[in-house]
């Protein structure tokens, strides 16, 4: 990318408002599907199972989205992902049995991952170097705003109705709309034409060539996901352990919520200016130190404290794992690459509930703690030794594509 003028809200409307809309309906359905199941007869252990569908059909669907997007183009993946929502939306709402839900899940979760690599695609391409961090960051931030939106739509649709089916019919009509605003914009810019003979090849080779980096910084990638989504289920159990209030600590971690949604532009102002390094390494290690420290909360300011840090520590990083996919991939046609990177990240996502799960059963939460907060220090240090390496470029002022080291 070259030096030229670029102002954020060219591409707003592209790829900013379909997200916010997308992620929005989907935030809404999330809290209900547990609930959903119940209802349906789902034991407990089939609830969680159900619930962990739309995850487990992200993590399916990153590598295969990949090469769906270079082939079809942003635009159109982006369509098809929420035509295809739709209809799994559609089962979810006239599903009666737990299995049908479970599997209607899945497919929201496989369309999930082509509209977020189509998106995640799209920002690569078009934003200029400079202003890369800045539009993911946005981006990233847009989705919080979505997920934390959603719920309060859903509460508003089971007051107008008891059926909580219902909130499947809200994400419908996000997702069209999403897909009327796409419509309505032009094309988003690579693949489609002439790209469908090399995407399947493109795939495979770029998982051939690009191994090394997947590898060392998707391991950093895995860590990043995993202290992140441990963070949403550890406070949650230490508040529990603590004795708190199931309102005092929705309100604290709602508090903390919003610190971090707050910090989603910033962070991409310390990557541009400063360079991803900034933002990555103190913020994992903010998010180590706040996991070691688990083990203190024993009240409510304590456990305001901690909360509020960790808020700081992973608001700072806003956007980070998209930021470094985007430097990554290889140009043109980085969708390949950047399908197979978010498969690390959604791979840590996944992986680190359940190890705060298996640890505190194993010696309790401070333990659990502990362990999350070492593996954050590794993640530190990995991200300390392989940025520079495979990211030397990525800051203001230095134009052009980023290479990879010899491996």
């Amino acid at each position: 990318m070259g030096e030229r003028s670029f102002e954020l809200r060219t591409v707003a409307l592209a790829a900013f408002g379909p997200t916010l809309l997308f992620s929005t309906g989907e935030g809404a359905i999330i809290p209900m599907i547990p609930l959903i199941a119940a209802d349906q007869g789902a034991d407990l252990g089939t609830l969680g199972l159900i619930a962990a569908m739309i995850m487990v059909g992200e993590l399916v669907g990153d590598v295969p989205s990949g090469a769906l997007v270079h082939r079809l183009g942003e635009r159109r993946a982006m369509i098809g992902a929420a035509i295809v929502s739709v209809l799994g939306l559609v089962g979810c709402y006239l599903s009666t049995i737990p299995w049908m839900l479970g599997a209607c899940v899945f497919l929201v979760g496989l369309s999930t991952a082509v509209f977020a690599l189509a998106r995640h695609a799209y920002i690569t391409t078009a934003v200029p170097l400079r202003y890369r961090a800045r539009a993911l960051s946005v981006l990233g931030g847009v989705f919080r705003g979505g997920y934390f939106i959603g719920p309060f739509l859903a509460v508003l649709v089971l007051m107008v109705t008891p059926d909580k089916r219902a909130v499947f019919l809200l994400h419908i009509a996000f997702a069209l709309a999403s897909v009327i605003l796409l419509l309505c914009t032009k094309d988003l810019g690579t693949g489609g034409e002439g790209a469908a003979e090399p995407a399947h090849q493109g795939l495979l080779t770029t998982l051939v060539h690009h191994r090394g980096v997947l590898v060392r910084m998707g391991a950093c990638a895995a860590l990043i996901g995993g202290l992140r989504a441990s963070r949403m289920v550890v406070l949650p159990m230490v508040a529990v352990a603590a004795g708190l209030s199931p309102s005092t600590t929705a309100l604290i971690i709602g508090i903390a919520g919003g610190i971090d949604f707050a910090l989603s532009y910033t962070s991409g102002q310390i990557m541009d200016h400063f360079g991803r390094m900034w933002a990555a390494v103190p913020s994992m290690t903010g998010l180590a130190v706040g996991h070691l420290v688990l083990f203190a909360v024993d009240d409510v300011p304590t456990f305001a404290i901690v909360a509020v840090f960790l808020a700081l520590a992973n608001g700072t990083s806003s956007g980070i794992l998209m930021t470094l996919g985007a430097d990554l991939a290889p140009q043109p046609g980085p969708a390949p690459f950047l399908g197979a990177w978010r498969f690390t990240g959604d791979f840590g996502q996944a992986v680190g509930p359940v190890t705060v799960s298996g640890l505190t059963a194993m010696a309790g939460i401070g333990f659990a703690g502990a362990g999350m907060g070492l593996l954050g220090l590794l993640g530190a240090g990995l991200l300390l030794r392989y940025v520079p390496r495979y990211v030397p470029q990525a800051r203001t002022g230095v134009p052009g594509h980023i290479t990879h080291p010899a491996e």
